[in-house]
């Protein structure tokens, strides 16, 4: 049974989602549970709402130490007959008490077992998944995933899983055999031997030959990535099967997401920095390469491409900025690198707006890609033009709090100071919690009122943070000085 999507809700249980999300937003996550367990009753294939619910709880319930009850009661999935009878029903009850424990290890054992049944694999996989989340060097409950997962045929993810096994005990000869057979079933899978099986004789196994070099790339993908060495590895041996294939798709992805690690983990470990900008050239030229292949039919990659491209130009920037904080304005080459440095964020400000037009003419209701579009031009200093954008994303409960914050902040710039502290109180309202983003809301709300000449109003905010974090930029030198001191 196929996993429902968000667009494929009814539009009650969709508007229910959208209230959850925006719940989880704010801190609400009792709400956020009450109202997930109400969709998933309608749609209890709705991977997505378990997520979210799980989330959720997690967040509610964190530092509880876990245990297991249901209405009151201990529960045995083995002696129980809830699955075999009607597992949807038990698929609710093993939700209703992860609300409460949401690493439970019968409860998330019993939302396997009751998914499997009821044909919901991945729904079972989630449950497995958030087990190991919960207990990472649990071997039974990894071995338990991967064969769940080459049950279902997702041999690659049952490599990496037998593969995590062996990182905690090399000698589990069951995993040894296990990891070798799901490689292999994979490698099949990919090479599409079944169809050589299938063909009545029109094909034989010399027809893929070809690809074996293909094959044996592909199957790293499920080792475990972790150091520039080993990513090195990795790389020589699909580059030398990208060579003899290079129009292929899964190869030139491949290449691509390892040299973006390799940039990655450059960076991290603090290796030369032209060693890494080398690294991101060939990122950008493989998704480039793979985005051609696919005539920009994927949209990932093709947004892969650009991001990366801003970070390349970010980083020259940055360098250029660096350098010419450390010399004299005299200096022979401050001129033309600051020029340089001019020209490029430029470039670099307009290339995003671009990008970020394009992106929202292709998908014109996509509030997301609204909030990005209104943040570019906010950035660029053009607020009229980020003041349509930003209210429009606003609708969308995974950004609504950050376009307010912006909103605010394009109305204090345009001096409509009012329509800012609206923003900025609105804002601070739906956030219970005083986290970073609160304070940041708070903080500026207490400048709007302070330029409006409100002192009163404006000491309010900053003593709320005040009362909070101490530390956070200077409000207890304003706080402080308030009373004389």
């Amino acid at each position: 049974m196929p996993i429902t999507t968000e667009q494929e809700l009814s539009s009650n249980a969709r508007a229910l989602f959208l209230k959850a999300k925006h719940a989880n937003e704010i801190g609400n996550h009792g709400y956020v549970l009450q109202l997930v367990q109400t969709v998933l009753k309608e749609a209890p294939g709705f991977l997505d709402g378990r997520k979210l619910a799980r989330a959720a709880s997690l967040a509610q319930n964190k530092g509880r130490r876990s245990t297991f009850s249901l209405a009151g009661t201990t529960f045995s999935i083995t002696s129980s007959g809830s699955v075999k009878k009607d597992p949807l029903v038990a698929m609710e009850l093993a939700e209703k008490s992860l609300a409460n424990d949401p690493q439970s290890q019968q409860a998330n054992q019993l939302l396997f077992e009751a998914a499997n049944k009821a044909g919901f694999p991945e729904v079972a996989s989630f449950a497995l998944e958030t087990l190991v989340g919960a207990n990472p060097k649990d071997t039974k409950i990894l071995h338990q995933l991967a064969a769940h997962y080459s049950a279902i045929g997702d041999n690659e993810k049952a490599v990496a899983v037998y593969n995590r096994i062996l990182q905690i005990t090399p000698n589990d000869l069951e995993a040894i055999k296990k990891s070798k057979d799901a490689s292999a079933s994979a490698t099949l899978k990919r090479g599409k031997w079944e169809e050589v099986a299938q063909s009545g004789g029109s094909m034989n196994f010399r027809d893929l030959l070809g690809k074996k070099d293909e094959a044996v790339a592909l199957e790293n993908r499920a080792k475990i990535v972790r150091t520039s060495d080993q990513i090195s590895q990795q790389v020589s041996e699909i580059y030398a099967a990208w060579e003899l294939h290079q129009n292929n798709v899964d190869l030139s992805r491949r290449l691509a997401s390892l040299y973006e690690q390799w940039f990655e983990v450059t960076l991290a470990d603090n290796g030369p920095a032209d060693e890494a900008d080398g690294y991101l050239e060939n990122a950008i030229w493989f998704y480039t390469h793979t985005n051609t292949l696919l005539n920009g039919g994927d949209t990932s990659i093709a947004r892969k491409q650009s991001d990366l491209e801003f970070r390349k130009l970010d980083r020259r920037i940055k360098t250029l900025q660096d350098w010419l904080s450390k010399v004299d304005a005299s200096h022979p080459e401050a001129q033309p690198y600051a020029d340089e440095l001019e020209m490029l964020t430029k470039q670099r400000d307009g290339s995003v707006i671009e990008t970020a037009k394009k992106r929202v003419a292709d998908n014109p209701t996509d509030l997301q890609l609204r909030y990005e579009l209104g943040e570019a031009l906010m950035n660029a200093g053009q607020f009229t033009e980020a003041i349509p954008e930003l209210q429009r994303a606003r609708q969308n409960p995974n950004v609504r709090l950050k376009a307010m914050n912006l909103l605010g902040q394009c109305f204090v710039e345009k001096g409509m100071l009012d329509l800012a502290v609206t923003q900025f109180k609105t804002a601070a309202s739906e956030i219970i919690a005083m986290d970073n983003i609160k304070k940041e809301v708070l903080y500026k709300l207490g400048l709007a009122y302070e330029k409006m000449g409100k002192r009163e109003e404006s000491l309010q905010c900053f003593k709320e943070i005040y009362e909070s974090d101490y530390g956070y930029l200077d409000v207890a030198k304003r706080v402080e000085s308030s009373y004389g001191g």
